[in-house]
Order: C-alpha cells, then sequence, then structure tokens
C-alpha cells in the first residue's frame, strides 16, 4: 500500500461525508426520506407505480458526491422524470430540482442539530499526522453545510482551507466528477496537484482527483469491501478502509 511522505507529498485535500465524517450516511438517509415521499405522491397523484429510492441502486450512482441540484436532477433523470430548475430559494414543496434540494438540505440540518454528526477516527488521526510532518490539509466538499459539520465534529482548526458548495458558487466553480474544486483547493493551499493527495468516498469525486491530475487519489470504502472496484475503476490509485495505515505512526518505534 502506498505510504505518504512529506517527501512525495505537501497537502491533502479531503473530502467531508464519508471520509471524515460519517454523514454521508445521514445524507444517503435523508436523500431517501425526501425521495421516497415525493415519488409516493407523484405516484398516487398520477395513478402509476411507486420504486423506492435505494442507497445502492440510486443513492450512490445518481447522487453521491454532486452538488445537490446535479443529485436531484441526476435521480430524477434515471427515472424519467424532468422538473423545472426553479431558483435557490425555492419553498421545500415546491416541485422543482431546487425545491426538492431544500427540502432534503432540511432534513440534513436537522439532523445535524440533533448532534448526529460522528467523525471517522482513521481520517483525523492521518490529518493530524499530515499536519506533524509539515503538510497542509484542506476540505473539499459539494456540502452547503460544510462549516457547522466541522465544529459540529471539532475538527474545523485542523483544516488551513475549505471548499465547499459555497465556494463553488461563489467562485462558478462545477462540481465533482469535475475537477475544478480540487483543483481550487490545491491553488488555496499553494501546492500544485501533483504534490496533493485526493481523499475521497464517492465515485464522482474519485473521477474528480484523477481528472485533476493529482500526484495520489484514495478512495475511501467506508462500505464493508462493497465499493472497492468501483472505486477503481473511477481512477483511485489506493483504496482503503483504515486511512491511518496510509502514513507512518510518528510515535512508533522503528523497525
Amino acid at each position: 500500500m502506498e505510504t505518504i511522505t512529506a517527501e512525495k507529498f505537501d497537502a491533502g485535500l479531503f473530502d467531508l461525508d464519508g471520509v471524515l465524517t460519517a454523514t454521508a450516511e445521514i445524507h444517503a438517509r435523508c436523500w431517501k426520506t425526501m425521495f421516497d415521499a415525493y415519488l409516493r405522491a407523484r405516484a398516487d397523484r398520477l395513478g402509476g407505480p411507486f420504486r423506492e429510492f435505494t442507497v445502492e441502486g440510486d443513492y450512490r450512482p445518481f447522487v453521491d458526491g454532486k452538488p445537490r441540484p446535479d443529485g436531484v436532477r441526476d435521480f430524477l433523470a434515471s427515472r424519467g422524470i424532468t422538473l423545472p430548475e426553479g431558483d435557490p430559494g425555492d419553498p421545500p414543496d415546491a416541485e422543482t430540482v431546487a425545491g426538492l434540494g431544500n427540502r432534503k438540505n432540511e432534513l440534513v440540518q436537522a439532523e445535524i442539530r440533533a448532534g448526529h454528526v460522528r467523525v471517522f477516527d482513521d481520517a483525523v488521526t492521518l490529518v493530524r499526522r499530515l499536519l506533524a510532518a509539515g503538510l497542509k490539509a484542506a476540505v473539499v466538499t459539494s456540502s452547503r453545510n460544510c462549516e457547522p459539520v466541522l465544529r459540529a465534529a471539532g475538527i474545523a482548526d485542523l483544516f488551513r482551507e475549505r471548499v465547499d458548495g459555497e465556494v463553488a458558487a461563489r467562485y462558478g466553480l462545477p462540481g465533482k466528477p469535475a475537477p475544478d474544486t480540487f483543483l481550487k483547493g490545491a491553488e488555496l493551499l499553494g501546492v500544485p496537484p501533483s504534490r496533493a493527495i485526493v481523499f475521497e468516498d464517492a465515485t464522482a469525486g474519485v473521477a474528480a482527483g484523477r481528472a485533476g491530475g493529482f500526484g495520489l487519489v484514495v478512495g475511501v470504502d467506508r462500505v464493508g469491501g462493497r465499493h472497492p472496484e468501483a472505486l477503481r475503476s473511477s481512477g483511485a490509485d489506493v483504496v482503503s478502509g483504515d486511512l491511518s495505515l496510509l502514513m507512518p505512526d510518528p510515535s512508533a518505534p522503528p523497525r
């Protein structure tokens, strides 16, 4: 397995949901709640069959890792449904792409307020080792809830820069699988992509890291070994379920 050293790399760029925090499970649950309610109401109104939204069949291929509007649009397209785009300020009951996205976001924010944010200890261990070795760290995520999630997790102080959904909108950056948000993260840290590592659990994010020409793309497998081939085929150089194994423990005695 690839070992990360300061001789090879200058920075790590970390996705948030599913890499640093277990909020990917929150997002998957909230997407399912929102879409199932919408699909059931649509089926009742139009007289068609109801087919539920599933994590493996729908969340991972169509939604995971993407900006919220893209996730709504891509999933609906997979079901042959087209809705008006609407406006970012649409109420959550609006039958628009923006409205459905806002409906899902309300569910996520309620989970954050309820204290359901959990960190992955292996990721935090790795970030601390990177910093101790003199590397820099940034968070690169499509989430617009990045700051409150980092605060709730108690890890906001570990990251010099943050490129999230708010920053992407400010700069007009396309979301993953385009590499632009990762490239902006490297730019803000002042390091070339070839000297930076991307850590991603979503295939869209892995593809973004590969497209950006980063020195190492680590696919983070949080689903018990069911996801590694999809990560590799999307461009991951390394797939790991325990990030702490990628960098030696500086306190460990030499062998």
